[in-house]
């Protein structure tokens, strides 16, 4: 039987005020960026809606149908590609989808490359784009390189004769400041979906996310790099055995909060059939103070144009690049501008949550948009990890043990204020094996699992079609590397990752349970880029999230089965308590 519980709209929140004097701040979170600021991975002429479906084989659920090998060569707008093949996929890396946003072309918008007349090898992966951390699964993506505006794609290694693939272009996550489309070896789905996958490199950090005044672009690089890789995908899709009728945009964590916002701007209209979302809070994730890591601001991953210039020109202040009077936002560009790659690495981890909004991408505040319901209505498949937090309180404690049972009142206020009696009376320490597990719950629910089902149930209530989904292996693999004997990851934060990919080509999957997990997400995945429902043979089906109310359905690997969510994370609690 079905639990349902009824979950209010999402509350109104106030006009914000803040102006960010520093994302990570403090030593203790300076330092954590190198554990987890990469946790969570960290127009055209389609259809609105559903998309019109694809002509793709189904998937069988049991690997790739038969077929005829595909050609190793094809035709893009990048050139004519020379991909490769395993016995398993065939893949194109390294192709160029933007001219190098370098020099004069630093924090400029992306534009399509010159078509190359000969021909283009396209079996290395691009150079990532530029930053100073890691991301989970990889031994490091640390890289120096501003010339980093590459994808990949990965088809199963043969087709059928006129098939046409469901294409899935993955924006990865990484905090906005780290990460890599080649890090997701998209093998596994490729295959058993028998799906066409784009995984993409966008600019990140200050490269992708500096707002001045005055500065085209401010604040959304990144996000336009994602959308250009996008449109190269649907354009050159048939190239491939793709349909570019059935696109779907699907991410983690960053990506995901990206992914939402798209389905926001005006650039989404014609672009994408289908948008899925892991770890995305369906635009409402939001933190209290010191909620996202130690000495953090209150924030979301959006702020207003206004305040991403007051940010940018505080950051350029701390470089050296200053003005003043009528010319100092020209200035202190062409001083950015002459500044290296190097120094400007040094404040890229900064820019972390500040995608702007009040922009010709992103004219309103998704996580007002998505409220009030000014997005495009394409069905929405949106995730969360049963112990999100985790992986962020994980990454501090390995580092320095910060949560005690002496600070966790303290945290408590620091973050609810007035509310923190009422909060610690729902999550009395003495239910929780530490003070870091205590912690981790509160913010999983207040910050990320409650604004994700309000989120969802606000694009159902306003007519998308909406599929909510909880993933909740309790034995998950610890891709953040945060697990001890005092520190439990559960399902934190970017565990589900390695179910869809494997990671810097490592599987992480441990045991025929979670690889039959592993397998059924793939199926759910696929089949929703190819119709729109997610199906998998031999499991539940997938109910819509209806209205206001459930039902949400949960992926273990003991039991796939609907979940009352608002209960699980006492979101009626959170209801009341207001932020």
């Amino acid at each position: 039987m079905r639990d349902q519980h009824r979950i209010p709209p999402p509350a109104r929140r106030p006009p914000r005020s803040r102006q960010r004097t520093g994302g990570f701040r403090g030593v203790l979170a300076a330092a954590v960026v190198a554990v987890v600021a990469a946790v969570g991975l960290a127009a055209g002429c389609g259809s609105a809606g559903s998309g019109g479906g694809s002509t793709s084989m189904p998937s069988s659920g049991a690997g790739t149908p038969g077929g005829e090998p595909a050609p190793l060569t094809v035709d893009t707008s990048s050139g004519r590609l020379q991909g490769m093949a395993t016995a398993q996929v065939r893949q194109f890396l390294g192709v160029r989808y933007a001219q190098a946003p370098t020099g004069a072309r630093r924090w400029t918008m992306p534009v399509a490359p010159p078509k190359p007349t000969g021909p283009v090898e396209a079996t290395r992966a691009g150079a990532s784009c530029a930053q100073a951390g890691i991301a989970p699964g990889a031994s490091a993506t640390a890289s120096p390189s501003e010339d980093c505006l590459f994808l990949n794609v990965t088809t199963p290694a043969t087709m059928q004769r006129g098939e046409k693939l469901p294409v899935m272009v993955w924006w990865h996550g990484g905090g906005f400041t780290t990460g890599s489309g080649s890090v997701y070896d998209a093998a596994r789905l490729a295959t058993r979906g028998h799906v066409m996958v784009v995984t993409v490199n966008y600019r990140l950090g200050v490269f992708g996310y500096l707002s001045l005044p005055g500065l085209a672009g401010s604040g959304d690089f990144g996000l336009a790099d994602q959308i250009l890789a996008t449109r190269w995908a649907k354009q050159n899709a048939e190239a491939f055995g793709g349909d570019p009728n059935a696109i779907t945009v699907f991410g983690e964590s960053a990506g995901a909060m990206s992914a939402c916002a798209l389905l926001t701007s005006p650039a989404a209209r014609g672009l994408v059939n289908r948008v899925a979302m892991s770890s995305g809070g369906a635009c409402q994730v939001r933190w209290p103070r010191n909620g996202l890591l130690p000495d953090t601001p209150a924030q979301t991953p959006f702020v207003s144009l206004a305040d991403g210039e007051t940010f940018g020109r505080t950051r350029a202040a701390t470089l050296g690049c200053t003005g003043a009077g009528t010319t100092a936002p020209a200035s202190v560009l062409a001083c950015l501008r002459r500044t290296s790659t190097g120094d400007l690495l040094k404040i890229t981890s900064l820019f972390s949550n500040v995608l702007a909004f009040g922009t010709p991408l992103l004219p309103k505040d998704p996580a007002r948009a998505i409220a009030d319901g000014q997005n495009i209505e394409v069905p929405v498949l949106s995730s969360g990890d049963h112990d999100e937090q985790r992986g962020f309180v994980g990454g501090v404690e390995k580092l320095r043990p910060t949560y005690t049972a002496a600070s966790y009142p303290k945290d408590l206020a620091t973050a609810f204020g007035a509310s923190a009696g009422r909060v610690a009376a729902q999550y009395p320490l003495a239910r929780y094996p530490s003070a870091a597990i205590a912690w981790s719950t509160v913010i999983t629910d207040a910050s990320w699992m409650c604004p994700m089902l309000a989120g969802n149930t606000a694009l159902a209530r306003h007519g998308s079609t909406v599929y909510s989904a909880e993933f909740d292996d309790p034995h998950a693999p610890d891709v953040n590397g945060i697990g001890s004997p005092a520190f439990d990851p559960g399902a934190a934060h970017a565990t589900d990752l390695p179910f869809l990919f494997d990671l810097a080509g490592h599987d992480y999957l441990r045991g025929e349970a979670q690889t039959a997990l592993a397998n059924t997400m793939i199926d759910y995945w696929a089949s929703f880029a190819r119709t729109g429902t997610p199906s998998a043979p031999a499991q539940p089906a997938w109910p819509r999230l209806t209205g206001t109310a459930g039902p949400t359905l949960r992926l273990a690997p003991s039991r796939i089965a609907t979940v009352d969510l608002a209960a699980e994370h006492h979101c009626d609690f959170w209801q009341s308590v207001g932020r």
